[in-house]
């Protein structure tokens, strides 16, 4: 029998609550309403989505 082996990284599930705090803390803090709140914190859980984008836009120049 194949036996079943796990890559499992501890580390980069720690950055990624790590960033998820903070970004949900500056996405919450900066809102100007209730939905606004709510909404920066939908985009805090997708953080690394815009930080691809923005590294990506600054590339392309």
């Amino acid at each position: 029998m194949k036996e079943k082996t796990q890559n499992y990284s501890p580390a980069s599930g720690a950055v990624y609550g790590l960033g998820l705090i903070g970004a949900a803390i500056y996405f919450i803090s900066t809102a100007t309403g209730f939905w606004i709140g709510v909404l920066g914190f939908l985009k805090a859980i997708v953080w690394p989505v815009f930080l691809v984008y923005e590294v990506f836009q600054h590339l392309a120049m």
